[in-house]
């Protein structure tokens, strides 16, 4: 199956974690200064791996991901648990081979440090709103009910809010990626003509016009993609009336980035283009791709029931009760990454185990078959270590592969999307070269079965990602955010194109059938959000990328030495 997309092997993928260290003693006094959410979970911050400026986006990032925070669980907990730790590394000797990395990765703010962690959940207005939603008779029509005309949006926050109500949460450092995303544009804005230059790269055109959406299509995409990714951004509109401003903008559906920065000397000279992923030498802009709200295709529920789900499953089935092994599974076709990946294979007649399973999804087979069974996520949270390799750019498994409670080994790529910014090496995950992957996989799992304590707490930190700083509720805070800063350097007022055509759910679920009707229901926002997007972040400092950077290299050089190399 085509690269991003490559998702049928990375649902099946498990969750990355990363040799999560806990945290230092001038970490632990720091600790009751942060905020933790009602479940204790703590939350880890996003770094930047270059300066935020627009010549920066022309390097070539590492691609090894970026160290960042480590979160605490508490301070009787991190007692404990260091003791455990001390005594197991000391146990075990690993201490002579410089796990230190384990013990804190410095911060998302420039290595001071400071811990932070997940800000309390947000409430409601009491009693919520619902959304109006009706396709007449209550089924499936032939003829595409009239769009709403869309509530007023809840006023701006007020200058001094009530004392009673809680001021709404930091949003997760990933989000600073948005300032250097629309970096190149910064200084001159963007003219109606520079948007317009993007439509030959574009699927279609989007415009918001006094809270109502309007979409011009240029050409069919892969399944879809498209009708996804307009169907979340429907829920948005729908979930913040009001909020998401006027807006002019092109989007592409297709896997590969192709907005060079080398093409544009002047980067302000180039189109914005939204799209799903890019590498460190492209100048797109990040937006949440469209299986977030499902896949229909491939039988992939939306994110929000998909993850309860495999929240299930991990319970049912605790991790030391798996099978000692790193799994995956997909289509192999589509990247060389991923047959290659197909050397590391078992293969006892010759009495060669790299401690990889590695299962190739018949895409032929699977699709006649409807995906049924072969594309059950949660049932794959059944390895104690996931790998994570790219289709044919990014693969939208990496959700997925997080999810599991298992350390996710997540063989090197130069491809992000918009989350996996925040990914932090040797702690959401572990590194794996991929010019020596089969050792690399090997040594990871040996080491984790060893030291289950370790690998346990990495895949829980990045299943603590993908749970709480991957929520629905983010990600569409993500989407407010990227849309309204980007809304910002536009310098004409946008207007309803002649051939677009309006957006919104009742005209793109009533008319629906089958399964792509079944996850925009699953999907659908119930209720206005009836309380303020989490606070934007701001932009990282070129202290902080270099410190950042710093911290990236440390943790790989780590893992080289503890592998011997």
């Amino acid at each position: 199956m085509k690269g991003c997309g490559g998702l049928i092997h990375a649902g099946d993928e498990e969750e990355g974690a990363a040799l999560v260290p806990l945290p230092a003693a001038d970490e632990l006094q720091e600790a009751p200064h942060k905020v933790v959410d009602d479940d204790g979970d703590a939350a880890e911050r996003t770094v930047e791996r270059q300066p935020p400026s627009s010549s920066a986006t022309t390097t070539t990032r590492p691609c090894w991901k970026t160290p960042l925070l480590s979160p605490t669980k508490g301070a009787v907990g991190l007692v404990i648990g260091g003791l455990v730790l001390l005594a197991l590394l000391a146990g075990a000797g690993w201490v002579d081979l410089d796990a230190s990395f384990l013990r804190g990765n410095g911060s998302g703010t420039g290595g001071t440090g400071r811990r932070w962690r997940h800000p309390p959940r947000r409430q409601r207005s009491s009693p919520p709103v619902p959304i109006p939603f009706s396709c007449g008779n209550g089924t499936s029509s032939s003829s595409t009910p009239l769009c709403r005309r869309p509530r007023v949006g809840m006023p701006p926050p007020a200058a001094s809010p009530s004392p009673a109500a809680p001021p709404p949460p930091s949003c997760p450092d990933y989000f600073r990626h948005i300032h250097s995303d629309l970096e190149p544009w910064r200084e001159k804005g963007m003219s109606r003509e520079a948007v317009e230059r993007g439509r030959p790269k574009a699927a279609f055109r989007l415009t918001v016009v006094s809270g109502r959406a309007y979409v011009e299509t240029y050409h069919r995409v892969f399944q879809t993609r498209d009708l996804f990714t307009q169907w979340g951004i429907a829920q948005l509109l729908a979930r913040y009336p009001g909020r998401v401003p006027d807006l002019d903008l092109m989007f592409n559906c297709e896997d590969m980035p192709e907005l060079r920065a080398a093409d544009y000397p002047d980067t302000s000279a180039a189109p914005p283009l939204f799209r799903y992923c890019k590498d460190g030498t492209s100048l797109e802009v990040l937006f949440p791709d469209w299986s977030f709200w499902g896949w229909p295709e491939v039988n992939i529920r939306p994110w929000g029931p998909l993850m309860k789900e495999i929240a299930e499953e991990n319970a049912r089935l605790p991790w030391p009760d798996r099978q000692p092994y790193a799994f995956w599974k997909g289509n192999p076709d589509v990247s060389r990454a991923r047959r290659d990946l197909f050397r590391c294979s078992n293969d006892s007649a010759a009495g060669r185990d790299w401690n990889a399973r590695l299962f190739a999804l018949d895409w032929g087979a699977a699709s006649r078959n409807g995906f049924k069974g072969s594309t059950n996520l949660a049932e794959q949270c059944r390895y104690r270590y996931k790998i994570y390799v790219q289709g044919r750019s990014w693969s939208v498994s990496e959700k997925y592969i997080l999810a599991c409670d298992s350390p996710m080994l997540a063989i090197d790529t130069p491809f992000d999307d918009f989350f996996s910014r925040g990914l932090v090496a040797g702690r959401h995950y572990w590194p794996v070269d991929p010019g020596d992957k089969c050792r690399a996989v090997k040594f990871a799992v040996d080491w984790g079965n060893a030291h289950p304590a370790l690998a346990q707490r990495m895949g829980k930190e990045g299943s603590g990602f993908a749970r709480e700083d991957m929520s629905m509720d983010y990600v569409y805070d993500y989407m407010l955010h990227v849309l309204t800063h980007y809304a910002a350097l536009l310098r004409y007022k946008p207007t309803v194109p002649d051939k677009a055509v309006e957006l919104c759910p009742e005209s793109m679920a009533c008319s629906a059938q089958g399964r792509d009707r079944e996850f925009m229901m699953e999907s659908r926002e119930m209720y206005e959000a009836g309380y303020e997007p989490c606070t934007m972040p701001p932009p990282f400092t070129a202290e902080e990328a270099r410190e950042m950077a710093a911290r990236e290299k440390d943790v790989r050089r780590k893992v080289v030495k503890m592998e011997g190399r």
